[in-house]
């Protein structure tokens, strides 16, 4: 026997392995095995099961390494506020972003941020590391003594539960300030 040929095209000509589509290479090998051919079927869902998974579960955003990063990704999304915004930025272990919640907005000059919702975020994305970082709609980002106790209210309840904070950032005009480079946390 000879299996050059696997099949006749339209016009009779003899259709070579090469020359046939993946499915239907496939669907030989069900004419041929259906056990085989379902076997096959089943790893192929699997395989695109696995990286269905990794998708969900293992796929990480930013890498952010320095404040001046940090800072950067936040300026972004914080400046166009004419209202100060309270945002939260949680990371893995590795410092990848696992998500930005804006969690609380207030006025022109202030917003009330409650510790018990900012450590429920914290542990809904399974944080191991936060960064605070809130706007000043006044383009003046230098901290005020009420942001400098919130956020040490903030660190020791996180605390609590072995979440770690690497910075408070507070974005206006020019370069965000970064409370972690100024010795503040």
């Amino acid at each position: 026997m000879h299996f050059t040929s696997l099949g006749h095209s339209p016009r009779g000509r003899s259709i070579s392995h090469e020359e046939l589509p993946m499915n239907t290479a496939l669907n030989l090998v069900d004419a041929l095995d259906p056990a085989l051919a379902q076997r096959a079927h089943e790893d192929a869902l699997i395989t695109e099961a696995l990286q269905l998974l990794d998708q969900r579960y293992f796929q990480r955003g930013e890498l952010l390494l320095t404040p001046s990063d940090a800072a950067a990704y936040l300026k972004l999304r914080l400046a166009p506020y004419q209202h100060e915004v309270f945002a939260l930025l949680c990371l893995d272990s590795r410092h990848r972003v696992l998500s930005f919640d804006e969690l609380f907005t207030g006025s022109i000059d202030g917003a009330s941020v409650y510790p018990r919702e900012v450590v429920i975020k914290a542990l809904e994305h399974n944080a191991a590391a936060v960064i605070f970082c809130h706007n000043h709609p006044s383009g003046c980002p230098e901290p005020s003594s009420a942001d400098r106790v919130l956020t040490g209210r903030l660190t020791e309840a996180l605390a609590l539960v072995e979440v770690r904070v690497l910075d408070h950032i507070i974005v206006g005009a020019g370069t965000p300030l970064s409370l972690a480079e100024n010795g503040w946390i």
